[in-house]
């Protein structure tokens, strides 16, 4: 495969699920003067075909299709010079060492991949290649989050001490990670690193700093078998066609949705899978309640807790230290309203639109010896993670430029899950894990 060459940039995307709509959507409508998708790869034709019929939609013309068993032969039919990579988490590092092999660059969605072994892979290929990975972490591209690492650099609160990160999913957007292959561990890694590898990123890159030791506690509280303890519990396997749940307000049906419809009901033909499960029914190997101390190469500690069934949507960032404290309050939604419970959370397809319900943002500067000050943000907004999503993809696809170093690289993907990786282990230890035993970095 040849370097990237003057013109428009080729982008071939190996899975087409729904996360991958957003990044097709950038490439066609938002950067087509600067990059040209040219091949879809999966294992499933009739998401495949789904993505086309979307593309013309916004005016592009399909694009050619191939099994993944054939993404090698992809890459070299069609010129590939940027591969995206939408699959599934734990089938990330085969597609992203097999392009850098190839020749080419890799966008890869978030988690970089699931567990060490396969971390060490990537890390190596990139080395070995000399290639690029970038990863997909769009919550850097946030202006609060932005806003946030200026004042932390500038001194704001002088030296760090400590952070304090709440984040809270609710019953809508909670449940879905438990309707599908998320639910597996082997498959996703857990919450610890499919979800909270953004927050882990963030901290990372707001202290400038990296993970030394991670203490966690975490279990299964709501979804899954204790659903049965709390009264939830519906019997029925997945939603579809099934009588039980009729009247389960955690139920998605994806029959009402057309876009899910499409890429996945309408598609179970093919390989068999089922986006609508049971989230009570057993088979459930990762955690809903999870609580982390880590300690930083700064000297920093921060405590993270993640809830996956909470009655309102956000989370709260409180970084304390020798000059004062910053506060950061994100509403996502205020509640989850009876009629949205078991819809998604914004839009059919991820992170397109805000939630229906209310909601709000703040961030405040509190010196010592002064009242607080309220920080204003120019350009947040509560769609497409806060406007993150189109800045994101301006810089990876459209040149822009990135004074505040946001692009991740494949180092930066493996720092993020080393916390994650970390609090698994400790889960089932009962022990604090030294990140350093984990995993070999650049």
């Amino acid at each position: 495969m040849s370097s990237i060459k003057q013109g428009r940039v080729r982008y071939a995307v190996i899975g087409t699920g729904a996360r991958a709509e957003m990044f097709v959507r950038a490439l066609v409508r938002d950067h087509s003067t600067t990059a040209e998708l040219v091949a879809f790869a999966d294992v499933n034709q009739a998401r495949m075909e789904a993505h086309n019929r979307w593309l013309t939609e916004l005016g592009h013309p399909p694009v050619p299709t191939y099994p993944a068993a054939d993404f090698t032969l992809m890459l070299d039919k069609e010129r590939v010079d940027v591969v995206l990579v939408t699959t599934t988490d734990v089938t990330h590092d085969e597609y992203i060492v097999a392009a850098l092999r190839a020749g080419c660059d890799v966008v890869t969605e978030k988690p970089m991949t699931v567990d060490a072994p396969r971390c060490q892979r990537i890390l190596n290929a990139v080395a070995e290649t000399g290639r690029k990975v970038s990863v997909a972490f769009n919550y850097r591209y946030n202006p609060l989050h932005e806003q946030l690492r200026r004042l932390i650099a500038d001194g704001a609160v002088g030296e760090v001490g400590s952070v304090h990160f709440e984040w809270l999913l609710d019953v809508r957007h909670g449940a879905d990670y438990f309707r599908r292959w998320h639910r597996e561990k082997a498959n996703s890694g857990g919450l610890m690193v499919h979800k909270a590898s953004h927050h882990f990123d963030l901290v990372n890159w707001w202290l400038d700093a990296t993970p030394v030791e991670v203490y966690a506690a975490g279990r299964l509280f709501f979804y899954g078998e204790p659903g049965q303890r709390h009264g939830y519990a519906r019997d029925y396997d997945r939603v579809h066609g099934s009588p039980a749940a009729a009247d389960d307000p955690f139920a998605l049906r994806m029959a009402d949705h057309p876009r899910l419809r499409e890429l996945y009901l309408d598609a179970e033909g093919e390989d068999g899978y089922h986006r609508d499960r049971n989230v009570f029914a057993p088979g459930v190997t990762i955690e809903d309640d999870m609580a982390v101390l880590a300690k930083y190469s700064t000297g920093a500690t921060m405590t993270y807790h993640l809830t996956a069934y909470a009655p309102w949507e956000g989370y709260r960032v409180m970084v304390n230290g020798s000059r004062g404290r910053l506060e950061l309050e994100v509403v996502e939604s205020e509640f989850v309203s009876p009629a949205a419970a078991g819809a998604l959370k914004g839009a059919a397809l991820h992170g397109n639109e805000a939630a229906a319900e209310g909601g709000s943002a703040t961030l405040t500067l509190r010196p010592y010896w002064e009242p607080p000050r309220p920080i204003t943000v120019d350009g947040y907004t509560r769609e497409g993670h806060g406007g993150a999503d189109a800045r994101m993809t301006a810089v990876l696809f459209g040149g822009a430029t990135d004074p505040l170093g946001r692009a991740a690289t494949a180092r930066d993907g493996a720092l993020a899950l080393l916390t994650g990786l970390a609090a698994n282990r400790s889960f089932e230890t009962g022990q604090a894990v030294r990140v350093s035993d984990l995993l070999t970095l650049p």
